[in-house]
C-alpha cells in the first residue's frame, strides 16, 4: 500500500493536525508550524512541541513533513523582503528541529523580473542559511515550480543548479509537485511519458534526492504555467497519469502528498482514497514501467 495523505489544518494548536490527519485516514501529511499568511510567527514552547511529537508517535504517521509559509522569497531582489525571508527560512528550521520533523519543503521564489541568475545566486544563500542552521536534522526540500511569471525553479535543469550551491551548506533534496511538473512541460499521462520525466529527473538530479512527492493533478494543459491543482485523476493528467506516478518502480516507496481541493465533488478523504485505488490496480493491465 502507498504511504499517502494531505495538507491539514493546524487550527487550534499543531497537535491538533495529527487527528484531522488520521480523520482523513492519511499514513503521511503536511503542515505549516504557523501562520503561513503573516511575518509574525508565535512562539513555539517546549510544552507545544512536545504534545505534538507524542501525538505523531501514537499516529504512527510518518514522515510528517512541513511547509514554508507564503510570504518568503528566496530569490527577491528587494533586500528587506529577502532579509525577512533568510529569518523565516532559518526560524522555520529550528521550529521543525523541535518538533521533530525531518522535511521542510519550500518553493524557490519569484526574481520579479530582475536577473535569473542573480535571483537563483540571492535563493541559494537563503536557503543555504536554513541548511546551515538545520545541521543535517532536517531537510530541506526544493520544490519545483509551474513556471509561472519570473519563478525559479521550473525546470530540472535549474533546480539541480540552485542544489549544487546550496549542498556547500548541507544536505538538501527535492519535492516533486506532478501539478507544477505537467503546467511546466513535463508530460505524466502515460506510463511511458512518466518514465521519461523520472530518468530525465535521475539525470539532472539523481533520484537519491527525492524524498516527497506532492500528488495533484492539474487544471493546467500540459506546458500551460498555470498553477491550478485538481482533483486525482480529474484534471489534465487524469486516472491514468496519476496511475503511471503511484506505480512507477523509482516513485511508489515513497510519501505522496495531496494538496488538492475541497468541494462539493469530492473532499481530502476522497482524493487520498482515488490514489490509492488507483495504484492498488497495478498489475490489472496497467503497462509496466522500465525499471530505473
Amino acid at each position: 500500500m502507498i504511504n499517502i495523505g494531505c495538507h491539514v489544518s493546524i487550527a487550534g494548536s499543531l497537535a491538533q493536525a495529527i487527528p484531522r490527519a488520521q480523520e482523513r485516514t492519511c499514513s503521511t501529511c503536511q503542515i505549516f508550524t504557523c501562520n503561513p499568511r503573516s511575518w509574525k510567527t508565535k512562539p513555539l514552547t517546549a510544552e507545544a512541541a512536545s504534545t505534538f511529537r507524542q501525538a505523531v508517535e501514537e499516529s504512527g504517521i510518518a514522515p510528517v513533513v512541513a511547509h514554508m509559509p507564503y510570504l518568503p522569497n528566496p530569490a527577491t531582489p528587494r533586500p528587506d523582503v529577502w532579509e525577512k525571508s533568510v529569518s523565516a527560512i532559518v526560524e522555520e528550521v529550528e521550529r521543525c528541529r523541535m518538533l521533530g520533523i525531518p522535511y521542510l519543503v519550500t518553493h524557490l521564489g519569484s526574481s520579479l523580473g530582475s536577473d535569473a541568475a542573480a535571483a537563483r545566486e540571492r535563493a541559494i544563500t537563503a536557503i543555504g542559511k536554513g541548511v546551515a542552521a538545520a545541521e543535517g536534522e532536517v531537510i530541506i526540500l526544493l520544490e519545483n515550480t509551474a513556471g509561472t511569471q519570473n519563478s525559479i525553479g521550473t525546470t530540472f535543469e535549474e533546480i539541480a543548479m540552485i542544489m549544487e550551491g546550496v549542498e556547500q551548506y548541507g544536505p538538501v533534496g527535492v519535492c516533486f509537485d506532478t501539478c507544477h511538473a505537467f503546467a511546466a512541460g513535463y508530460d505524466l499521462r502515460t506510463a511511458e511519458a512518466t518514465d521519461s520525466v523520472v530518468r530525465h529527473f535521475d539525470a539532472a538530479i539523481g533520484l537519491s534526492h527525492l524524498k516527497i512527492i506532492h500528488l495533484n493533478d492539474t487544471l493546467s494543459e500540459l506546458n500551460g504555467r498555470r498553477d491550478r491543482h485538481a482533483h486525482i485523476g480529474l484534471g489534465m493528467i487524469g486516472e491514468k497519469g496519476i496511475r503511471s506516478v503511484v506505480t512507477h518502480p523509482a516513485l511508489r516507496a515513497l510519501p505522496f502528498i495531496c494538496e488538492t481541493p475541497v468541494d462539493c465533488r469530492r473532499n481530502d478523504r476522497g482524493n487520498i482514497a482515488c490514489a490509492r485505488k488507483l495504484a492498488e490496480e497495478a498489475g490489472t493491465g496497467v503497462p509496466s514501467h522500465p525499471t530505473i
